[in-house]
Parts: structure tokens; C-alpha cells; sequence
């Protein structure tokens, strides 16, 4: 199975990349700020081994927006590897009020404040995040998708994915302008989305689990646990193996603010897992 994958059919990115959730604050969006000279020592590591696909947004930052990421991401690596690839997402709005969702009208300036934060005249991918942490069933995506899908048009955007959706979603908003990529909770202790993964296969489209490792937390699940032991390697990484091995679409963005964690999963790359294995993942 190769190790890259091409967003959109012109963006070649190494399948293991980064999130940068977890730069501003170990606790996510809104906790106690990280030391930023770490975020920016983690992003530049990443990069020397091999990363070339972030994933950011402009709504993570510690509390009180003293760190963000986009921020340090711009700090660490501007002016950027030719190669490098930055997705982002727009959607939620975190403000004095609390969190909230992004009108149609809001789009714009959500792009905006991502470009201005980056340092770029043209975002690499951006997906629209719609509901809080299940899809909202149900729900139109087309006022907000035709929002990004006009940006597009006019250059600010390269391509569009989208984010916390169903399969119902991802079929409205292709009817709109291509979708490159799909983000939604997934990971080896978490598999309820197969059928919108298959869906992202049959057509291409990459499929990028956020909490790929189960958001910050240790999966717990005895058959990654085996598998570990048999590899010699933290559960960690051989779910990120996992992750890999499940689907050619499946693209993994683990993030942390730890150099020693960052080297742990990127070492997933090392794990090939036998049919033993798989089948024992299965």
C-alpha cells in the first residue's frame, strides 16, 4: 500500500501527517496556554521527519487566544517547503458567548482570519465543520458549502473537504463542487463510520480520522494490545498502523505538543502489520 496520497489529484502528501490541535494547550481548544518555543520546536521536528500534511484551524488556541496555532505554525515553518500541504476548517465560531456555528454569511471571514494567520494568499484545503462532536443527521450543508464552494471560485481556496458529516452530507455537498476530504471521529476502538469511509473509497475522496488515537486519551482496546506486545510498540502506534492499513484513503493526523510522542507516532510508519495481525484488528 503506498504511503502517499494525492488530495484533490494534485496535492501528494505522506499519509502520516500532523495535527496542531494540541499545540496551543495539551487540554485543546481553550485550556492552559504550552510554552510556544515547544509547539514551534514540535512543528519543525515533524517536518525533518518527513511530515508534509498539517492540520490546523483558526479556532485553536489556548485560553484566551494567547497561543494559536496558525500562529505558530506560521512562526516554525514560513515561508513554507514547497511541499507542504496545510488544511484547515471553518465552522465553529469560539467567542466570549461560548462556541457557536458559522452562518453562510461568516464564511468569508473565517477564510480570512486562516489566510491572514498562515501567512498565505491561497489555503491548500478547507473543510466546512458542521454539528458539535456527532453529525447532525439530518441537517443542510448546501447554504455554508456554496459559501466556501464561491471562495473557491475565486482562488482563495484550492480544494474543499468536509468535516463531522454523513453519507447524506457528503452526496448534498458533492452536488455542489468537488469534496477532496472527509474528517470525522474514527479510530481503531471507534469504527461506527465504515460506511461513510467506504463511501470516501469508492470515489477517492480521503478520509482523515480527527482523535485518530482517541482524542488525547489511551485506546482502550485489548486487541491493539496484543498486536503492540507482538511488534514491540506502544498501542499508539500500531493504531496509527492500523488506521493506515484499513483503507489507501485513510490519511492519519495524531497530534501532539510532546518531541517524545511525535517520534512514538511517527514511527508508525516503521509497523507493517501481517495478516495475523489484521485479523486479529479486525
Amino acid at each position: 500500500m503506498s504511503n502517499e496520497f494525492r488530495l484533490g489529484g494534485d496535492l501528494a502528501v505522506n499519509r502520516l501527517g500532523f495535527g496542531a490541535m494540541r499545540l496551543p494547550s495539551k487540554d485543546g481548544m481553550g485550556g492552559p496556554a504550552r510554552e510556544p518555543e515547544t509547539g514551534r520546536a514540535v512543528l519543525r521536528r515533524a517536518v525533518e521527519l518527513g511530515v508534509n500534511h498539517l492540520d490546523t484551524a483558526d479556532f485553536y488556541f489556548s485560553a484566551g487566544g494567547a497561543v494559536r496555532a496558525n500562529t505558530l505554525i506560521r512562526e516554525a515553518l514560513h515561508p513554507y517547503p514547497s511541499d507542504l500541504v496545510i488544511a484547515t476548517k471553518v465552522g465553529p465560531i469560539i467567542g466570549s458567548g461560548g462556541l457557536h456555528h458559522a452562518t453562510p454569511g461568516d464564511m468569508r471571514g473565517l477564510v480570512e482570519a486562516n489566510l491572514e494567520g498562515l501567512g498565505v494568499d491561497r489555503l491548500d484545503l478547507v473543510y466546512l465543520r458542521i454539528g458539535p462532536m456527532a453529525p447532525p443527521r439530518g441537517e443542510s450543508l448546501a447554504a455554508r458549502f456554496e459559501a466556501l464552494a464561491a471562495l473557491r471560485e475565486e482562488g482563495l481556496i484550492r480544494h474543499l473537504g468536509l468535516s463531522n458529516i454523513d453519507v447524506d452530507h457528503l452526496a448534498e455537498a458533492r452536488a455542489i463542487a468537488p469534496v477532496v476530504a472527509v474528517q470525522n471521529a474514527y479510530h481503531a476502538a471507534r469504527r461506527g463510520d465504515a460506511e461513510l469511509l467506504a463511501a470516501c473509497e469508492e470515489a477517492g475522496i480521503a478520509f482523515v480520522p480527527f482523535f485518530p488515537l482517541g482524542g488525547g486519551r489511551e485506546l482502550d482496546d485489548e486487541r491493539l494490545a496484543k498486536v503492540a506486545a507482538r511488534h514491540d510498540a506502544s498501542v499508539s502506534r500500531i493504531g496509527l498502523a492500523w488506521l493506515l492499513a484499513s483503507s489507501p484513503v485513510t490519511l492519519a493526523i495524531p497530534g501532539t505538543g510532546s518531541l517524545a510522542h511525535l517520534a512514538d507516532n511517527m514511527a508508525a510508519a516503521t509497523i507493517t502489520l501481517t495478516e495475523e495481525d489484521l485479523d486479529d484488528l479486525a
